[in-house]
This record gives C-alpha cells, sequence and structure tokens, in this order.
C-alpha cells in the first residue's frame, strides 16, 4: 500500500505533464537533441548504421523488408497522418471549418501561408538542382505551435488558439496533397488500383453504416501495403482511411472516428513523433554550417519559413478582413496575427518529411534538416517574443488609472 502511494506520487507530475499541450513538442526536441548528440558522438556510427538496418517478414518463397527508418516514415507515419486525417474531418464536419463563416479566415491564413513560403523558397532555387524542394517550407508542426502559444498561458485569448489549430489543420490538408502529387516518381498503376478499389469498399461500408472499426482497420492495412508498393508515398493511405471511418454516432456515444482519433492521439504524439525525431534527425555536423546558411537550399528553406510564413498568413488574413470575407477573432490584435504567422512558421516534423521525399541525396537532406531546424527555432522565438510583448500592451493599456 505504501509502495502504491509513494508510486503515484512520483508519476503523479509526469502524468499531468502528459496531459499539457507543450508536452508533445518539448519530447519532440528532447528526441532531437538527444539523436543530434548521438550521431556526433563516437557512437554516431553505429548509431545511424541501427536505423538502417532491415527487418520484416519472411515466408511463402518471398520476403517484405524494409530499414527501421523506412518502417517509422513509411509505416508508423501512416497512423500519425491518420490522426492527422481524423482531425481534419471532425474540423470540417464538426469543428472551426463546419461552415463557411468559420472556415473562411483560417482556409485563407493556411493558403497564403503555403503560397508565399514556396514562391519564396522557389525564386530562390530556380533551375537549381533543389528546384523541387519548394514544399518543404509550406508545413507548420501543429504540435510545436500549439506548444509555444500554450506557454504564453493566458496571455493568448481562446480565439487565437482557435485560429492557430484551424490554420493548421488546413496547412496539414495542403502538405498531404503536395506530398501526394509533387513527390510521387513512378506509380505501379495496378498496385494503385487495388489500394483506391479497397477504398471504394470502405466508402461504401461507411454509406452502409458499418460500424466495427476492426474491418476499415484490416482493410486500411492491405490498403497501406498496395500504396506503398505503387509507389504513391504509404502515408496517404492513413488520410483516405481516415475520410472512410463513419463520424456519426448513435446514443450520445462517441463516433467510431471520433474514439479511433482519441485512442491513436497520445501513441502518436508520444510515440511515433518521437521516433520520427529520433531516425530523421541523425545529422552529422562534419560540414561547415556557413556553407548551408549561403545554399540557394538553406536561404530558400530559412526565408520560406521564416518571412514566408507570417507574411502569407497575417499579409493573406488582413486581405480578407480589408475585403469583408472574414472578421478577425475575438480579442486579437494586429501583432498577435504577425505572431501567429512566425509560429505557422515552425515546420520541423513535416517540413523534415518533406524533405526526405524532396532530396534523394544524403547532402540535401542534410543540408535541408539543419535549415528546417534553424528556420523552426527562429521562428518560434520570434511568434513567442511578438505575441508576449502585444499582451503586455493590451494589459498596460487595461490597467485603470487613478482620478
Amino acid at each position: 500500500m505504501l509502495h502504491r502511494k509513494i508510486g503515484k506520487r512520483i508519476f503523479r507530475p509526469f502524468s499531468a505533464f502528459l496531459k499539457t499541450e507543450q508536452a508533445s513538442g518539448i519530447i519532440l526536441i528532447v528526441c532531437t537533441l538527444v539523436s543530434l548528440v548521438i550521431s556526433n558522438s563516437q557512437l554516431g556510427e553505429q548509431y545511424i548504421h541501427f536505423w538502417h538496418e532491415k527487418i520484416g517478414l519472411i515466408g511463402f518463397g518471398s520476403e517484405f523488408k524494409l530499414s527501421i527508418e523506412h518502417w517509422i516514415n513509411d509505416g508508423l507515419m501512416v497512423i500519425f497522418f491518420l490522426v492527422v486525417g481524423l482531425e481534419i474531418k471532425r474540423e470540417l464536419i464538426k469543428g472551426e471549418l463546419s461552415s463557411i463563416r468559420k472556415a473562411t479566415l483560417p482556409m485563407v491564413a493556411a493558403l497564403g501561408g503555403m503560397l508565399v513560403p514556396a514562391a519564396i523558397y522557389f525564386i530562390i532555387n530556380k533551375s537549381t538542382p533543389t528546384e523541387q524542394g519548394w514544399g518543404i517550407p509550406m508545413a507548420t508542426d501543429i504540435a510545436f505551435a500549439l506548444g509555444i502559444l500554450s506557454l504564453l498561458g493566458k496571455r493568448v485569448p481562446i480565439s487565437m488558439k482557435v485560429f492557430l489549430t484551424a490554420l493548421a489543420v488546413v496547412d496539414d490538408l495542403g502538405a498531404i496533397v503536395v506530398i501526394a502529387i509533387a513527390y510521387t516518381e513512378k506509380v505501379v498503376t495496378q498496385k494503385l488500383f487495388i489500394a483506391l478499389g479497397i477504398f471504394t469498399f470502405l466508402l461504401i461500408c461507411n454509406r452502409l453504416k458499418v460500424k466495427n472499426i476492426i474491418v476499415y482497420l484490416i482493410a486500411g492495412g492491405v490498403m497501406w501495403y498496395n500504396m506503398l508498393q505503387s509507389g504513391i508515398h504509404a502515408t496517404i493511405a492513413g488520410v483516405l482511411l481516415a475520410a472512410t471511418i463513419p463520424m456519426e454516432s448513435e446514443f450520445g456515444n462517441q463516433s467510431p472516428a471520433e474514439l479511433l482519433e482519441h485512442q491513436l492521439h497520445q501513441f502518436s504524439s508520444f510515440i511515433i513523433m518521437p521516433l520520427f525525431a529520433l531516425a530523421n534527425t541523425c545529422i552529422v555536423f562534419n560540414i561547415n554550417l556557413a556553407d548551408i546558411y549561403t545554399s540557394n537550399l538553406g536561404v530558400g528553406i530559412i526565408a520560406g519559413l521564416l518571412l514566408g510564413k507570417p507574411l502569407g498568413i497575417a499579409g493573406f488574413s488582413f486581405l480578407a478582413i480589408k475585403l469583408k470575407l472574414a472578421s478577425l477573432p475575438s480579442k486579437a490584435s494586429l501583432q498577435k496575427i504577425i505572431g501567429i504567422g512566425f509560429l505557422g512558421g515552425i515546420g520541423f516534423t513535416m517540413s523534415i518529411f518533406i524533405s526526405i521525399l524532396a532530396f534523394k541525396t544524403p547532402e540535401y537532406q542534410n543540408y535541408a534538416k539543419i535549415a528546417v531546424l534553424t528556420g523552426s527555432l527562429l521562428s518560434g522565438m520570434a511568434g513567442y517574443l511578438l505575441i508576449y510583448r502585444s499582451s503586455k500592451k493590451t494589459e498596460i493599456t487595461m490597467i485603470p488609472t487613478e482620478n
């Protein structure tokens, strides 16, 4: 009994921490730092080799093997994209994107936050071997962005958190489309048709009100395998699966989609994303950082995240408000919207993921990853400071004066 009480006292703070908004972001930072330190230590060679070890299934005269890194990027990341797909679906049906009035501002802001960074990158890298990396600065890491926003506590009105969340959901949808269209090299038509056939079957199950989640998960697994073999990135299977899972609930209970999202959310945040960070930030700093920061690739990514994101998000937002297509969120200000724009420049997970798809050479991948980490760090700091300072000014103006 005493041991149980002591155990509860020890683990209660840890359990409470895991429930906070910034927890997943902090864990991702720790995993990234651990990976960078080990990669540049005496254990670096063995550490990097570990992620390239191939494991899989052998039997019936055939084998299916992938490196541990690929199992994470092409396998576990499907679950991450399934959760993202379920979040998008929930927002479209029940949340902040469920009506034109609610959706206009975050959709317009997200569009600007994708187009302007991509344009900046493309202009800088046009007609160079790194031209195809234009999708890298388009992405926003919602875990980090919301984590930093939550550090500001009550200084940030709830309307701004809702705005950032809705914006990031639309941003994720844009990133998924970019991955599916722009970063697919060749397509094995037969496998793609099988995957789409399974997707159609699941849509029919949805229409027939099949609520058994096991049916969707088993069929989704088969769809993932065929999507992987088709040449289109396998993570798209997670988004397609999310689109088929029923959102309707019976007797006031959670719907299958809401239940699955709730069950997978922490697994995605605290297992999959840390593993992704550990496997994909094995960067050996045997190169001159000045070469990265002066290269077209490095400048394009950093400028896209640090300048393109706030210009696109804030610029498109105020254009929409000026044209009376949308209204400013309650208790928001010009500085806070620009601050949200900077937080949108925290690309991290999604930007690193697109970097891996955009470039096949390890040198370009490492350049891109370092630039993503740099741009994300600078964007996060700028966003935090700008929102903090604007909140301080608001507090000063609200202090009553004596007569």
